[in-house]
């Protein structure tokens, strides 16, 4: 046999090598990071190849604004940030880009939109690099109307936006946020508030679309449908997030993250429906509440969260808890004894992802490790995370683009939107005698009250410090609307809550000198940086506190007067002669019974965004005409409370101060046109498993000015085998007629509109005698017809 010499043998063995390196070179990537398997192939490869600690660490959602740092316009991941990822593997963040009183991150200290995207790539590039499996982090984000932070669009609070009646409108406004949420590094966005707002004594009142369940199920339609687009692995679009799941709305004696008792048909008929109709849109998250219902905590109930939401709707996406509701079942609603033991029944009850990073962590780690969580179950919730970060495209495409970021965020297009959602958010309550629009030749203008020139005053929790000049203001709108041609005076006259100072002395000189003085009062949620905060991010509300704040999350009332020495002011001001417009910026309906009696205009804009000011001018001086309407009845005395236009029957009687109606019903509002009502048709024509309801009518508009009316179909079951609403909004329609215009609407009804829980607890909608009522409000019925239902109808819905 030959022998190799010993160069031979070398060269041999360097080949070997070099086939094996090359071997290794050539081997392909784990399954997971292969962009053309599918995604739950990618899913189960991932998740084979984690360790129990790096499964945890995906269901922590850390606060992301203490995870960077900023010098001068560079910005770098911070050591904090470090710290999480190597000893938690942490696998989310939320509100990374939030800058406001309680993250103590101000314009200077804050992320503006390019500044914000170097941010969020060094976080994605620093996690995919030193840790084993590199697996991106998938960032959430502050977007109920706009996104929380600095530099951004920022749009009407959401009852302002559910007061438009308009959800084409709202679904434009939604992708507009999710694109500017999402060039600066965002996946997902925490919104829209499907809450039903019953108790206006409640602090978050202007985050919700009102207290109907038809009308909330629609603005949330169309929210889901802006933020996540047709595919949210575009770079443009975010994953929406459901809040608060449920009833959170409605609290005991109007106290935040309270107790609320409905019971199981009151529950699936009214609080669900608006969560069920956004699910079944496409949503892909959802948030629990603080609350408990009849004892059971939200963040901990099978029955919600496995029975309803994945049983019953099929729900593909993943829910995650509200900041730190896991750890409270323990330290608030005391259902758990340990940490462990509130992690374990949340996990265990269907709840996948942490907000906080206090609720799971070392505590589900510790729940896993003593069996009280089992393997399946922790599979089973990093897999609904996991395979949103495959669905985004994270994986391949992690970082995005800080020049984008920094000339595509709040846009000239952007800003015109917001001017045009307040424009169509704002509602003329009254208008006696024409007293608007007001003339443009007017000379002399008194412009008076704490919210008339105030940015922060006008646009509602959960929004970022604001560059001067980017809020148009009350008064910033008038000078833009009439220049140098009149005179105008402002004079703020008291504060919203402080009584020590005031100026109303000024306020009624300046009044007497005017043509007319437009007033402008309500409320505030603006923060300050004087206010204290809990670790949730509600405001603690202190008895010596005089900041303006008296609505936003924490800031509960026992009464809705007008705060301060507003009403004072208002009073004052009336009694000069000088005729007087009302403006009211608020978050939550108010006591207006004085003002409504009093003053002959009064203009509802609630929290208007940046653009406030100028879309209130384009309506006081006529070069809009308004058509919002109330999606939250107005009372004239908490001792009505509640108040809801679509009570159950039996029909409420007076009381012996006063009558049970509201001041201002739902689906109210006031237009420069008048609008006629004519020709109701109604056919039912049965199908085989289902009804279709035909509904035809002619709307003219009878004035000489073009304008917006929205149209209101509500349903009444004349006869129903469990006890049944007075009425009920089925459908509405927001359409602009041009001055003496008509036009044949229709709508049609199907089974599912019609339908109940019946006393064995199944969706029916039952035979019988229907009253169809199309009108103007809940309260100004123009049209009515009954129809037949000839048999029982079983629904799905």
């Amino acid at each position: 046999m030959k022998r190799l010499s010993f160069p031979a043998v070398t060269t041999a063995l360097l080949a070997l090598v070099c086939l094996s390196a090359h071997t290794r070179l050539i081997d392909p990537p784990p399954l997971y990071k292969n962009a053309s398997a599918p995604i739950e192939s990618r899913v189960r490869d991932l998740l084979k190849r984690m360790t129990t600690q790096e499964k945890v660490g995906q269901l922590s959602t850390l606060l992301g604004w203490e995870m960077y740092d900023k010098r001068g316009d560079s910005v770098q991941v911070s050591e904090k940030f470090k710290k999480a990822v190597n000893e938690q593997q942490i696998g989310m963040l939320w509100a990374t880009l939030r800058a406001d009183p309680w993250t103590q991150k101000t314009l200077t200290t804050g992320l503006n939109p390019a500044q914000a995207a170097l941010a969020t790539n060094a976080i994605q590039k620093y996690v995919i690099e030193n840790t084993r499996l590199g697996i991106p982090m998938m960032l959430a984000e502050e977007c109920p109307h706009g996104h929380m932070a600095i530099g951004t669009t920022v749009f009407p609070t959401a009852l302002g936006q559910g007061s438009t009646w308009n959800p084409s409108l709202i679904q434009q406004m939604a992708s507009t946020i999710a694109r500017e949420a999402r060039l600066q590094g965002a996946h997902v966005g925490y919104g829209p508030v499907l809450d039903l707002a019953r108790e206006p004594r409640w602090s978050r009142v202007e985050e919700t679309y009102g207290e109907d369940p038809v009308l909330n199920g629609q603005m949330g339609i169309a929210m889901v449908k802006g933020f996540q687009g047709t595919s949210i692995k575009s770079g443009s679009n975010i994953i929406s997030t459901l809040k608060h799941f449920t009833a959170y709305g409605v609290p005991e004696g109007g106290h935040n993250g309270g107790s609320v008792s409905p019971g199981p048909r009151e529950l699936a008929q009214v609080y669900l429906p608006p969560f069920r109709d956004a699910v079944k849109a496409g949503a892909l998250s959802i948030m629990t509440a603080y609350n408990s219902i009849d004892g059971i905590p939200c963040s901990a109930n099978p029955y919600l969260l496995k029975t309803v939401l994945r049983d019953q709707w099929h729900f593909n996406g993943y829910v995650v808890s509200d900041l730190s509701s896991i750890s409270g079942l323990m330290s608030n609603h005391r259902v758990a004894a340990t940490p462990a033991d509130a992690a374990a029944l949340a996990i265990n009850a269907g709840l996948d992802s942490d907000l906080s990073g206090y609720g799971f962590g070392k505590a589900l780690q510790e729940a896993v490790d003593k069996g009280a969580v089992s393997t399946a179950v922790l599979d089973t919730a990093v897999s609904r995370v996991l395979r949103m970060k495959f669905a985004m495209g994270l994986f391949e495409s992690p970082y995005v683009s800080s020049e984008k970021a920094r000339s595509e965020v709040r846009t000239a297009s952007h800003v015109a939107l917001a001017r045009q959602v307040a424009r169509e958010s704002i509602t003329l309550l009254k208008n006696k005698d024409n007293a608007l629009p007001l003339a443009k030749t007017l000379k002399r203008i008194a412009v008076i009250g704490p919210n008339a020139d105030n940015v922060y005053n006008q646009l509602g929790d959960y929004t970022a410090p604001q560059a001067e000049g980017a809020v148009v203001t009350v008064l910033q709108g008038i000078r833009n609307k009439l220049g140098a041609n009149a005179q105008i005076n402002y004079v703020k006259g008291c504060s919203i809550r402080d009584t020590a100072t005031n100026s109303i002395a000024d306020a009624v000189a300046a009044a007497k000198q005017a043509e007319v003085a437009v007033v402008v009062l309500g409320g505030s949620s603006a923060r300050d940086f004087k206010t204290e905060y809990q670790n949730t991010g509600a405001a603690k509300v202190s008895a010596t506190s005089v900041s303006d704040m008296e609505s936003g999350e924490g800031f509960d009332r026992v009464s809705l007067d007008l705060m301060g020495k507003q009403l004072e002011l208002l009073q004052a001001v009336m009694k000069t002669g000088t005729p007087v417009v009302l403006v009211l910026i608020k978050g939550r309906p108010l006591n207006l019974n004085w003002p409504a009696a009093n003053v002959p205009a009064i203009v509802d804009a609630w929290y208007p965004g940046q653009e406030g000011g100028n879309a209130i001018a384009d309506v006081l001086f006529g070069d809009y005409n308004p058509a919002g309407r109330l999606t939250i009845s107005v009372p004239k005395s908490v001792g009505q409370l509640p108040i809801y236009y679509n009570y159950k029957n039996p029909a409420r009687h007076d009381y012996v101060e006063m009558d049970a109606k509201p001041l201002f019903p739902f689906g109210y509002g006031l237009s420069y046109s008048t609008f006629d009502y004519s020709g109701l048709q109604v056919q039912a024509t049965p199908t085989a498993s289902d009804v279709q309801v035909n509904v035809s009518f002619t709307l003219k508009n009878q004035s000489n000015r073009d304008g917006d009316e929205v149209v209101q179909l509500y349903i009444s079951d004349r006869s129903s085998s469990v006890v049944s609403p007075a009425k009920q909004l089925k459908k509405f329609a927001r359409v602009h007629l041009k001055a003496g215009e008509q036009k044949t609407l229709t709508f049609q009804l199907r089974a599912e509109d019609l339908m109940l829980l019946n006393p064995a607890m199944q969706w029916v909608a039952e035979k019988g005698t229907f009253s169809l009522l199309v009108g103007a409000s809940s309260d100004d019925i123009r049209l009515k017809q009954d129809f037949q239902l000839a048999k029982d109808i079983p629904v799905r819905p």
